[in-house]
């Protein structure tokens, strides 16, 4: 710093002339008047202690009274003192920028640490919905009421939508909120009953329990005649027919359904389902001619489908299988889950050899000479066939299976009744068809008798 010291001794004043420097010390920021104050007490005390300011008192000492003296060295004590509170206010003014680098690193790493949690939730979520949600809640990432977990499912990326619909179709109390929040976060209004269900059924996938699928289809009904109130008679109605256009569909698109339903065959089939009156012929023809031209997408799992398949199992365990072609008993991992049986040669394998659908088939104790405590899988309505079923070939291709029965032995005759009884109760006809004969017969049994 630089300037011009002048001093008058008959006035008793003193004063210096300011330079560039000076100002841009006076004209500091003033966002950080800190460190303004500190710049500029700065500045002070060095032009105070400068050489020239220095040389100045040196020449002019001989010449005070006592009076001044005593004076020059209280303004002495006081820079002193000056020079003190500076570096103390210096210190204080780091110690508050580095509490603030502290506390932003701080709020940073929680951000992260956050952010990683709640990517752990959505996996647990994704392999086990209940413990998925119960993780996000516990640790405050997500609130616990119906509406807040609802909009989680359906706003969510990457959950899995599969492991959504299983969570929604719960028979639970809190489950049954979550799903009218759920159901509620459609907006149906204007939409016919085809385009409805698009919307509906794009957000999750429907779980394979006829109870869970009756709750949901229920819940869609309900919300889909509150959007439009003057459509159907009642919600049995919509149900019903929601169920038949889902039939519909699998009818018309599915390559293995060779006795496709016709128009007229579907507007007969709901017949009477409108409190006991037909829908007008040209709602029925518009929504059929919806699903002939289009049908369903299915949403694709943004999680591992295929993990979160064999992840909770009707039951799992060692079995020995007779070979179809080569008639040499292997032991596999089999996994009884969605009404199909998988079979892999480790319980390490990602991907089954083999997978039977137990559709139309049925399941006993059998004696084998060779083997203890077998059990055998057979379709009664086709002997002598091949049972529908596929398996990978040695080279890795996928293969239909050799098989007109399956012969399976397990290790105790317990373990073989347990693993009968637990494929009895998984091989179950289409839930579509028994859900909508039972509503019909209601809608008969209510409907006024003339």
């Amino acid at each position: 710093m630089s300037g011009r010291f002048e001093y008058d001794r008959r006035g008793g004043t003193a004063s210096f002339a300011e330079t560039d420097a000076d100002l841009w010390f006076r004209g500091a920021d003033c966002a950080a008047p800190a460190a303004a104050l500190h710049l500029h007490f700065t500045s002070a005390l060095l032009f105070i202690g400068s050489p020239p300011m220095l040389e100045y008192w040196h020449q002019v000492k001989m010449e005070f009274t006592a009076a001044e003296k005593v004076e020059l060295e209280g303004l002495r004590m006081h820079r002193q003192d000056l020079l003190e509170d500076i570096q103390k206010l210096k210190l204080a003014i780091e110690n508050v920028m580095a509490d603030i680098q502290d506390f932003q690193s701080s709020e940073e790493n929680k951000s992260l640490e956050r952010g990683k949690q709640f990517a752990s939730g959505k996996k647990k979520f994704n392999m086990d919905p209940k413990k998925g949600v119960c993780y996000l809640v516990d640790n405050k990432l997500l609130e616990g009421t119906p509406h807040a977990v609802a909009e989680f499912l359906y706003k969510e990326e990457g959950l899995n939508k599969t492991a959504i619909g299983d969570f929604l179709g719960e028979r639970e109390e809190k489950h049954l909120q979550i799903l009218k929040a759920f159901v509620e976060l459609h907006e149906f209004s204007d939409l016919n009953l085809v385009q409805a269900l698009r919307q509906f059924l794009w957000s999750f996938r429907l779980p394979g329990e006829a109870q869970k699928i009756d709750r949901m289809m229920e819940a869609f009904a309900t919300r889909y005649c509150e959007c439009n109130a003057d459509v159907f008679q009642s919600t049995d109605t919509c149900y019903i027919l929601s169920f038949a256009i889902i039939m519909l569909n699998t009818s018309l698109h599915n390559p293995n359904v060779k006795d496709k339903t016709t128009q007229e065959r579907f507007i007969s089939m709901n017949r009477g389902i409108n409190n006991g009156e037909d829908l007008p012929n040209e709602l029925l023809t518009k929504l059929y001619d919806s699903i002939k031209s289009e049908p369903f997408k299915i949403p694709e799992d943004d999680g591992n489908d295929l993990t979160h398949t064999f992840f909770n199992p009707d039951r799992e365990g060692w079995l020995l299988k007779l070979g179809g072609r080569v008639k040499t008993w292997k032991r596999r991992w089999f996994i009884l889950t969605d009404n199909c049986l998988y079979y892999f040669e480790f319980t390490t394998d990602k991907e089954p050899r083999g997978i039977i659908p137990l559709e139309n088939l049925c399941v006993k104790e059998i004696a084998c000479p060779r083997k203890p405590y077998c059990l055998e899988l057979y379709n009664p309505n086709s002997k002598g066939q091949k049972i529908k079923a596929c398996k990978t070939d040695t080279d890795g291709r996928v293969v239909e299976g050799k098989h007109q029965s399956y012969m399976i032995s397990a290790s105790t005759a317990e373990e073989r009744d347990d693993w009968i009884e637990s494929i009895r109760a998984s091989i179950t006809k289409d839930p579509f068809y028994d859900l909508v004969s039972a509503r019909k017969r209601k809608v008969i049994n209510q409907a006024p008798q003339d």
